[in-house]
C-alpha cells in the first residue's frame, strides 16, 4: 500500500524546522509535481458542490424578489428581512461549524449542512406567509454557514501542497458559478420552482459523500491512525508512496496533543497563536469592510445611481467575477497567495477610487457623459480584481494556518467574524450611500489600501508547503 514500516528516522520530519515565512522549505520537493488522481479530483469536486449551494443561496433573493413580493404581498421591509436573515442563519451555522466538523468529521459536517439547505429550500418553496419564508431562509443560512468553513478546510486537508491552493480556490469558483447560474435561471423561473431546484445540488452532494474519504488529518487527530493512512492512500493513488506524508501528519498531531491544551476559545488568545489569529481574523475583517457585500448585494442600485444601465452592468459584473475567479484558480499555486492578495487588494483599491470619482464628478455636474462609464470601469475593476484573490484567498489561508488542535474553534471564530462583518456592511451600505456615494467608495478604497499594507507586513506565503510546515513555523510548540 505504499506505507513503509517504522524504520525511517524521525529526523525526516520537518516539524521543527524554520525559516522566514518558510518559503525555503524543501525546495527539492517543491519541484516534484504531485499526481492528480481520480479519487482526489472526485473528492474535491464532491466537496465543492457544497460551494455551488453556497452561491445559489446568496443569489436566490435577487431574481425571486418580484415574485415573492407579488405572490405573498410582502412589504419592502418584510422582503428585506427575508434577504438579510440568511446572514443571521450563517452566523449561527458558523458558530457551530468548527465544533460539528471536529466532533463528527468534515464529511458528515458537509452532510449536515446540506440537510439544513434542503429543509430550508423546501419550506421556502411551499411558504404561504412571511414567517415560513424567514424560517426556511434561516435554515439555508445555517447550512451555508457550515459550508463556508468546512469545505475549504476539508479540501486543504486532503490535497498535496503543490495543488492545495488551486483546489481550495475552487470553492470560490463554484460559489461564483452557483451565484451566476441562479441569477440566470431565476430570470425565467417561478420563485417556488427556483427554490426546489436549489435542492438538486444538495441531494447530489449527499449522494456523493459516502464515496469520498474522511480527512486524513482529522482521522489522525481523533486517534484513527490506520484509517488516516488508508484515506491518504486512496487520495494519492494505489501505488503512491505516502509514508513521509503520513508520518509527518502523525508526528505533528502527536506533538500537538503532548504540548498543547485542548482547543477552546481561551487557548486561541495565547501568545502562541497571536500571529495566526491576527492574520485569519484580520483578513476576514478587511475583506468585508472593503465593501464586497454591499457592492455585491446592491450592484443594480449602484449602476442606476451612477446613471448606467443596470442590466448591462450586472451581466458584465457576472462575466468578470467568473473569469477572474477562474484565473485565480490557475495562478494560485504558480504565483502564490501573497502576490495574488497584493494584486487583488490593489486592484480593489483602484476600482473603488474610480467608482468614488465617478460619483464625485456627478455631484459636481462635471463630465456628465463620461462619469457613468467611469463607474462601470470602477465596479468591473473592483469585482474582477477582488475575485482574483481577496474573495477566496482569506478562506484558503484560514484553512492552512491553524493547527488541527484549535482549527475547529479558530475556524468558527474566523468565519463568525466574516459573516458578522458582512451583515454590518450589507446593512449599512444604503445608509452610507445616502450620506455620500463618493464618500462611501473613497472609504472602501482606503480600507483596500490598508489591506495591501496588512498583507505585505503580516501574511505569510503558504505556497508549496505542507500544512504541518506552515503551522509549525507560525505556532511554536
Amino acid at each position: 500500500m505504499g506505507i513503509r514500516g517504522s524504520e525511517a528516522s524521525v529526523n525526516s520530519t520537518p516539524l521543527l524546522s524554520s525559516s522566514k515565512d518558510g518559503v525555503d522549505f524543501h525546495e527539492d520537493e517543491q519541484s516534484e509535481a504531485s499526481e492528480m488522481t481520480f479519487m482526489l479530483v472526485f473528492t474535491a469536486v464532491s466537496a465543492t458542490i457544497g460551494s455551488y449551494v453556497f452561491g445559489y443561496a446568496l443569489g436566490y433573493s435577487s431574481p425571486s424578489q418580484y415574485g415573492i413580493v407579488h405572490d405573498l404581498n410582502l412589504s419592502v421591509a418584510e422582503y428585506s428581512t427575508f434577504g438579510s436573515i440568511l446572514t443571521i442563519g450563517a452566523i449561527v451555522g458558523a458558530t457551530l461549524s468548527g465544533r460539528i466538523a471536529d466532533y463528527v468529521g468534515r464529511r458528515l459536517a458537509m452532510g449536515f449542512s446540506e440537510v439544513f439547505c434542503i429543509l430550508g429550500s423546501v419550506i421556502i418553496a411551499f411558504s404561504k406567509v412571511s414567517w415560513w419564508l424567514y424560517i426556511g431562509r434561516m435554515l439555508v443560512g445555517c447550512g451555508v454557514g457550515i459550508i463556508s468553513y468546512v469545505v475549504p478546510v476539508y479540501i486543504a486537508e486532503i490535497t498535496p501542497k503543490d495543488l492545495r491552493g488551486a483546489f481550495t480556490e475552487g470553492h470560490l469558483l463554484m460559489t461564483c458559478c452557483g451565484l451566476s447560474l441562479t441569477y440566470l435561471i431565476g430570470a425565467f423561473l417561478n420563485w417556488r420552482i427556483l427554490a426546489l431546484i436549489g435542492t438538486v445540488p444538495c441531494i447530489v452532494h449527499l449522494l456523493t459523500l459516502p464515496f469520498i474519504p474522511d480527512s486524513p488529518r482529522w482521522l489522525a487527530k481523533v486517534g484513527r491512525m490506520k484509517e488516516s493512512e488508508s484515506a491518504l492512500q486512496r487520495l494519492r493513488g494505489k501505488h503512491a508512496d505516502v509514508y513521509e506524508e503520513a508520518t509527518e501528519i502523525r508526528e505533528y498531531t502527536e506533538a500537538l496533543q503532548q504540548h498543547t491544551e485542548k482547543g477552546n476559545i481561551i487557548v486561541l488568545f495565547k501568545l502562541q497563536y497571536l500571529r495566526t489569529l491576527t492574520v485569519g481574523v484580520g483578513l476576514m475583517i478587511l475583506q468585508q469592510f472593503g465593501g464586497i457585500s454591499g457592492i455585491l448585494f446592491y450592484t443594480n442600485s449602484i449602476f442606476i445611481s451612477a446613471g448606467f444601465s443596470d442590466t448591462i452592468g450586472t451581466i458584465a459584473v457576472g462575466v468578470f467575477k467568473v473569469s477572474f475567479s477562474f484565473l485565480g484558480v490557475l495562478l494560485m499555486d504558480r504565483c502564490g497567495r501573497r502576490p495574488l492578495l497584493l494584486a487583488s487588494a490593489t486592484g480593489a483599491c483602484v476600482g473603488s477610487f474610480l467608482t468614488a470619482l465617478s460619483f464625485f464628478l456627478k455631484d459636481l455636474h462635471e463630465w456628465k457623459s463620461i462619469s457613468p462609464f467611469i463607474a462601470l470601469v470602477g465596479v468591473l475593476v473592483y469585482m474582477g480584481l477582488f475575485s482574483l484573490g481577496m474573495s477566496g484567498i482569506p478562506s484558503v489561508i484560514m484553512s492552512e494556518i491553524f493547527p488541527i488542535n484549535v482549527k475547529g474553534t479558530a475556524g468558527s471564530l474566523v468565519i463568525l467574524v466574516n459573516w458578522t462583518c458582512s451583515l454590518i456592511v450589507a446593512y449599512t451600505f444604503n445608509f452610507l450611500m445616502s450620506w455620500s456615494s463618493s464618500g462611501t467608495f473613497f472609504l472602501f478604497s482606503g480600507i483596500c489600501a490598508s489591506t495591501v499594507v496588512f498583507v505585505a507586513k503580516l501574511v505569510p506565503e503558504t505556497k508549496g508547503r505542507t500544512l504541518e510546515e506552515i503551522q509549525a513555523s507560525l505556532n511554536s510548540l
